[in-house]
């Protein structure tokens, strides 16, 4: 079965680690693709900061 899992930053978690972290669990003929997006979006206070999403689609084996 084709699955797909979406990784998104927020205040309190980085995207990549938790995608790096969930990729270390897949061999690597699981991994079908995988995407990435990144935005730069400004607070009220006019400072900037990246938001980044990932995209996995992958393979299961019925262990996940």
């Amino acid at each position: 079965m084709i699955q797909v899992k979406e990784f998104v930053d927020t205040n309190s978690s980085l995207a990549v680690k938790q995608a790096n972290d969930f990729l270390a669990q897949l061999a690597e003929d699981q991994v079908v693709n995988v995407s990435y997006g990144s935005i730069t979006r400004s607070s009220a206070s006019g400072n900037e900061y990246q938001r980044s999403t990932i995209l996995i689609t992958y393979r299961t084996n019925g262990k996940l």
